[in-house]
Formats: C-alpha cells, sequence, structure tokens
C-alpha cells in the first residue's frame, strides 16, 4: 500500500482528528425520488451544510466530508458537533450523483419539526404556498424569504416538495432560518391567519387590484400558487384580496419563484422592513 493510499489523520482546531475511513459510503447510490418520506433529510452544499450544522435545533445523523471541506470548516472554525467520516468526491457522487454540486459537504438529518400555525406571531410578513412542488421553486422561495427576514412559510403536506435534496440545496440554508409550517389544509390555515389579524393576499394574474396600490399592513401573508394552475378556487375565495404584479414588459406573468421575490420586496418596502 502506498503512503497515499494509507489512512492518515486530518487534524482540526478543536483537537480531533478527522480520519479517512476507508470505507466505501452506503452500497446503493442515494435518489431522493426512493427516500421515504419519513427518511432523513438529506443535506449537501456549503451553505446547506454548514448551517444545518449551526442549527442547535438540528440534529446531524451522519456527516461525509472530503478533506478540502474538512480542511475549509477547520479553517473557518466551524464545529462538526459530530465525528464525520472523511471520504474522496467520488463517495459523495456515488450518493448524489456525478452531476450534483456537493462542494464536498454531506449530511444526513432528522427533518425540523413544523410548528403550529396557532404558533406564528401575528407581525412581519409569511408566505403561503398552495401546492407549488417543484423543489428547485421552493427552495429559491425559501432563500428569497430569508433574505426578506420572512417569519415563516405555511405549505400543505400533500402536493409540495419533502425539505430535503434539491430543495434544501436551492435554499441555500435557508430551511434553518425560515420555519417551514406545514398544514393539512391550506383554506382552514388561511381562515386562522384572518383570524388572527392576518391581511391574507392571494397573488394571481388575474386580479383585481395591482400589489403595489393596495393598502398593505402587518401581519402580512401573502399567497402564491402553483406554476399554470395559479392559486385553488377555495384558496382565492379565502384570500382578503387578490392582487397582480403589473410590469411594463410584453410579458406578464413569472416564474413563481421570481414573483414572490418581487412581491416580498414590494410588501417589505411598503412596510418600512426595508431599513
Amino acid at each position: 500500500m502506498s503512503d497515499h493510499e494509507k489512512k492518515r489523520p486530518f487534524q482540526t482546531g478543536r483537537g480531533k482528528p478527522f480520519e479517512r475511513t476507508g470505507r466505501r459510503g452506503p452500497k446503493p447510490a442515494w435518489r431522493e425520488r426512493e427516500r421515504p418520506a419519513d427518511g432523513p433529510a438529506i443535506l449537501y452544499g456549503w451553505h446547506t451544510v454548514t448551517l444545518a450544522l449551526a442549527n442547535p435545533k438540528r440534529r446531524i445523523r451522519k456527516l461525509l466530508l472530503t478533506e478540502n471541506a474538512a480542511r475549509r470548516l477547520d479553517e473557518e472554525d466551524i464545529a462538526t458537533r459530530i465525528t464525520p467520516d472523511i471520504v474522496r468526491p467520488a463517495e459523495i457522487d456515488r450518493l448524489l450523483g456525478p452531476d450534483t454540486v456537493h462542494q464536498g459537504l454531506y449530511a444526513e438529518a432528522d427533518p425540523l419539526p413544523s410548528p403550529d400555525i396557532d404558533t406564528l406571531a401575528p407581525e412581519g410578513i409569511v408566505l403561503v404556498l398552495d401546492q407549488i412542488t417543484d423543489p428547485h421553486n421552493v427552495g429559491a422561495i425559501l432563500r428569497s424569504a430569508a433574505a426578506f427576514a420572512v417569519k415563516a412559510i405555511v405549505t400543505t403536506a400533500r402536493h409540495s416538495p419533502e425539505a430535503t435534496g434539491v430543495l434544501a440545496k436551492s435554499a441555500s440554508g435557508a430551511l434553518e432560518l425560515v420555519p417551514l409550517v406545514t398544514v393539512q389544509n391550506l383554506a382552514r390555515a388561511l381562515s386562522q391567519l384572518n383570524e388572527r389579524g392576518f391581511l391574507t393576499v392571494g397573488l394571481d394574474s388575474a386580479g383585481t387590484e395591482d400589489l403595489a396600490t393596495i393598502a398593505l399592513r402587518k401581519p402580512l401573508a401573502l399567497v402564491l400558487g402553483a406554476e399554470g394552475k395559479g392559486l385553488r378556487q377555495l384558496t382565492r375565495e379565502t384570500c382578503s384580496h387578490l392582487a397582480r404584479l403589473d410590469m411594463p414588459g410584453s410579458i406578464k406573468s413569472l416564474n413563481v419563484s421570481n414573483a414572490a421575490v418581487l412581491a416580498l420586496y414590494v410588501g417589505a418596502s411598503r412596510l418600512g422592513l426595508m431599513g
């Protein structure tokens, strides 16, 4: 065995060596579509994993790092909380697929608990997602929500992606920053928000009002529907207002994640939350 192939410790600033395990990782390659609903959350990528490591509410079950990633964690003084396995990049590729950008970090963790909608403080802005199923879109919405200090995202237990894999990577760590409230019945949840003083505004291209002209107030709930289908009828009927996003160009509709960030900018600006 060459010196390169031998196990060798990787010293960290916290006094514990990371050791190459020599094992080849789990036998089957992980695929998100095969993950059972009650399985672990799969997290990968620098921001996704490091923010999970920093979140005391997130229980990390397994952590795989390449030597470069372990060295960077040590240089930035980021504690791992559990002893990681140091592996070659190909081992993480085997789990996620060769085209996945994992930056040398892979974790399996317990899903974060879903707060009850009744525990949401009536303040600031919340987002409500009506059966948005694309994990890239939901992840991008989460990232924008974190940027605008959104208090929570409300989504349905069914017809919504699991908070793992592609969604977590697209959110770039925002899963650890924005509570994800899962409800069984969205119309009932909107009614609860109405009763608790939230102004519920559904975004719809056929809305009778321009979001920029509505008298917005806190607490505000912005409701977004899936691309193509938009808001469901009962969702539309439960919102206090239906509003559109007026734009000067020829194309009048936006990708839902882009619509979300534009609506958040309008809402946060109007509510004095931008400074």
